[in-house]
């Protein structure tokens, strides 16, 4: 297989040239742009400084000119094969962003429509000895969708209901309305022979401790031969015999099988003794083998699948032994709390994106706990390596189709023509990853024109129904009846966002809608600081959460680099911009509530952070108190598309957010929790989603900010596997022995160092009263780790690096007084550290003098 390089493009006016006079091999290209392919028009015309970085200030504004041009692709190749009887050649176009013509030495080939689905063209006779031209026009998005009707309900933009493209280019309310256009992923010419494959599906029919079935359905497509009256060699009636050799291995296991296939169809069944399974990495190993797949025509081999297969089971429990309503994922027969977050595409300019960073998040998010992520519905169906590092890393997938907040047009022909493809390809390539646990069919579609309509605010029937409700239910049960199809996110009961049946956005906090409500009631909402206020989390019941979260700054770096000098200010027009939310007034009131609202910027980064943070660990861990009740907590959102102010954990340029590195203790696989009321009453909790008992000795203790114990009590635990325990009920009186609930902090030990400790505070981050903190740090530039101790009690000590893809094993911690924390720093991609821009702060110490320690001396 051949990839096709040396792209080059330039943009032109509508009807400006003729299209078969740009497309002909000769026309003069000399002065062209070189390109990138995988890429996009924007990332090529930012790296020859065209347009100035979409990202910086309100340039996103000045380069809207890019979507209403026609853009031209062309590559020049060589060819010289000479093939044999029954070879062709194809190309294919792995994806295309969005309205293209493909040409082929001035020959109008095909015309594609849909981001989501390559094209494959058979271009044998189009084909030359020599020189070659491929030649792709991309159309202005307006062209094809400014005569169609917009006056349906779509949120963010009107126009992108009719266009099978990425939803978040117009623009969300975390990200900026980039409309990006090109060759977005890889393009290559591969010669062919007889017959090809054309799907595989290897699905785990049975385990059992000594041997797994695993069987394998097999689909080829045979070529039909070129006729003798047209320059082939026969009938044109393929006569060929096929079959298939499967080779299912690990480095301890061989196992192989043989398939006839009938019109190019077949099932081979493989038996694998002793199975390794496949797990989610907080519970095992996520083990996988290879399976290969030879075809054969007519005892000849020509053509090969292989992938990485994982042996194991999921399914989705509806309902508890004691006829209650649930939600639990169920691996391997063990039921899981979900722990995860929504993950948004990686990049504005998905094209342009390197794998590394698709490695670098799922590997992040691996690391802090989490085993599930749900790839929402108004990005794209994921490239390759996210797949294949989820399956790698042991993270499940929950699945959206890219059908988000808007009513599509269902009652238009070609329209649904052209979904029915992208379903049905999307289900073919993705369905033999171990990690994808569950497909649904759009985000909020189905609660949000139900809710609206009931508000009076949509007033024609529900466009897109037929799609999630009759199509995909339909497809799925023919391509793949394995997994559960869910129709929507959320979904179930009286309000397809209820509580008690299925899956829930729980956006009380933060967008202040009032629960609970039912199915003809108009939505409510409490824009108010009690409205918005995280400790909603307390009250609610969901059998699963699949969305909730709350905003944060960037890091400092992030947001530094791309807002122009002198508007690095709180409250400017150009940090505002960064936000993208309609509603910035939320923000303030989350933090009025907890934090205190800020009046400078770094009041801002300290308490949005600070918010989010705790937040999402009050939310979280209340979910997992009540695990099986509640059997998964998916926040929004893992990651950003740009440098903005947004409800991710991880910041545009991969810095983790303060919530980042709680939450590699609120999804830790033993969680000490501890539940306070807010009337003085104190539950302590031991949650083990391991699947070993856990035992263990719990301290106990109050702490004043001098780091004084107040009070302390160790209990003996033990926790079943994958169980809980409520191990002591207390009340303030008694743990604080008269000392200010505003100068303690309560906190939890494991004695034998099996968790992470636990810190809670008696009352809000403002009503706090907190000493001045000083802070000692040394840095050893060899091992390359910080060591920070404390005289007072210091709150979320942060390490400040001012360099993108740096990883640290812990920062934004809180610090005992007297005790002291070593941090590993790394650097994502292995580059070095400039240690010279550290520095650590905490939000009651100003920021410390660094001592340096070098080759075994130090200096200041």
């Amino acid at each position: 297989m051949g990839t096709i390089s040396n792209w080059k493009i330039q943009s032109f006016d509508e009807g400006q040239e003729r299209d078969l006079v740009v497309a002909r091999p000769d026309y003069i290209d000399h002065f062209w742009m070189t390109a990138k392919v995988p890429g996009d028009i924007h990332s090529t015309l930012i790296e020859k400084g065209i347009i100035e970085h979409p990202f910086f200030g309100h340039n996103d504004q000045k380069c809207r000119w890019v979507e209403d041009k026609v853009w031209w692709y062309r590559a020049e190749f060589h060819w010289d094969e000479v093939l044999e009887t029954g070879e062709r050649m194809e190309l294919t176009f792995e994806g295309l962003d969005t309205f293209a013509t493909i040409y082929l030495n001035g020959v109008e080939l095909a015309f594609s429509d849909n981001m989501f689905v390559p094209v494959t063209l058979d271009v044998t006779r189009e084909l030359v000895h020599g020189k070659n031209i491929v030649a792709v026009r991309f159309d202005p998005i307006s062209k094809h969708v400014k005569n169609k009707e917009q006056s349906y309900w779509s949120g963010f933009s009107k126009e992108r209901m009719w266009v099978r493209k990425a939803q978040m280019n117009f623009g969300w309310d975390w990200g900026p309305r980039l409309v990006t256009v090109g060759i977005w992923q890889a393009v290559h010419l591969e010669k062919r022979k007889i017959a090809k494959w054309d799907s595989v599906f290897a699905r785990t029919e049975s385990i059992s401790a000594t041997e797994a079935v695993v069987e394998v359905d097999l689909f080829a497509s045979i070529f039909r031969d070129r006729p003798q009256t047209y320059g082939g060699s026969s009938s044109g009636i393929p006569t060929h015999t096929l079959s298939a050799r499967l080779v299912f291995s690990d480095e301890n296991t061989v196992v192989e099988a043989e398939a006839k296939l009938d019109d190019g169809n077949g099932t081979a069944v493989l038996t694998i003794p002793n199975p390794k399974l496949w797990w989610t990495s907080d519970l095992g190993n996520p083990h996988l083998y290879h399976l290969s797949l030879d075809l054969y025509a007519d005892g000849e081999a020509v053509d090969r699948y292989e992938c990485s297969y994982g042996i194991r089971t999921v399914e989705v429990k509806q309902t508890a032994d004691d006829g209650s309503n649930v939600f639990t994922f169920v691996l391997n027969g063990v039921e899981i709390f979900a722990k995860g977050a929504d993950w948004i595409p990686v990049d504005s300019f998905i094209g342009a994106a390197p794998d590394s960073r698709y490695e670098h998040l799922v590997s992040l998010s691996r690391e802090a706990g989490m085993n599930m992520l749900r790839v929402w519905g108004g990005g794209i169906y994921e490239k390759p390596v996210f797949y294949e590092a989820c399956d790698r890393e042991g993270i499940l997938v929950w699945q959206d189709f890219m059908f988000a907040c808007a009513m599509y047009p269902d009652f238009n022909k070609n329209f649904m023509e052209n979904v029915e493809r992208e379903i049905i390809h999307v289900v073919k390539s993705l369905r033999n990853h171990a990690c994808m646990a569950l497909w649904c069919g759009n985000n909020e579609n189905d609660w949000i024109y139900e809710s609206m309509k009931s508000s009076g605010t949509i007033h024609t029937p529900f466009y897109g129904e037929k799609i999630y409700h009759e199509m995909m239910p339909t497809l799925l049960q023919q391509l793949d009846p394995t997994r559960l199809y869910w129709p929507s996110s959320p979904f179930g009961g009286n309000d397809h966002n209820a509580a008690d049946v299925g899956d829930r956005h729980n956006w009380q906090v933060w967008h202040g809608h009032v629960y609970p409500r039912k199915f003809g009631e108009p939505e409510q909402i409490n824009y108010s600081v009690e409205g918005v206020s995280f400790k909603n989390f307390a009250s609610c019941l969901s059998t699963f959460v699949s969305e909730f979260g709350m905003h944060a700054a960037s890091n400092r770096y992030t947001l530094e680099r791309w807002i122009p000098e002198g508007q690095f200010v709180w409250g400017s027009d150009e940090f505002s911009y960064r936000n993208k939310d309609y509603h910035h007034q939320k923000g303030i009131l989350l933090m009025e509530g907890y934090t205190g609202i800020p009046t400078e910027l770094n009041e801002y980064l300290n308490y949005s952070m600070l918010t989010q943070a705790e937040g999402l660990k009050y939310g979280i861990e209340h979910y997992r108190r009540r695990k099986f009740q509640s059997s998964g907590a998916l926040f929004w959102q893992l990651n950003d598309c740009w440098p903005g102010t947004s409800w991710a954990v991880i910041d545009y340029h991969l810095l983790p957010k303060a919530s980042y590195f709680y939450a590699k203790r609120f999804f830790a696989p033993i969680l000490l929790s501890a539940q306070l009321d807010g009337s003085g009453g104190i539950e302590v909790w031991v949650v083990n989603d391991t699947l070993s008992n856990y035992r263990d000795v719990l301290r106990m203790e109050v702490l004043d900010f001098s780091g004084n114990v107040v009070w302390s009590e160790e209990h003996k635990v033990a926790v079943k596997e994958n169980g809980k325990v409520l191990v002591a009920n207390l009340t303030e009186m008694e743990v604080l022995q008269g000392v200010d609930p505003r100068q303690a902090v309560l906190r939890l030990h494991s004695v034998e160092e099996q968790a992470y400790d636990n810190l809670y505070y008696f009352r809000d981050q403002k009503d706090l009263q907190m000493t001045r903190a000083g802070l000692r740090v040394t840095v050893d530039t060899d091992a390359c780790t910080v060591s920070v101790s404390t005289d007072q009690h210091a709150r979320m000590v942060n390490i400040d690096v001012q360099q993108p893809n740096i990883s640290w094993s812990d920062n934004f911690f809180d610090l005992v007084a007297g005790e002291t924390k070593v941090v590993q720093l790394g650097h994502l991609d292995g580059d070095t550290i400039d240690l010279s821009s550290l520095r650590v702060s905490a939000m009651n110490a100003p920021e410390a003098t660094v001592s340096f320690i070098e080759n075994g001396g130090s200096r200041a």
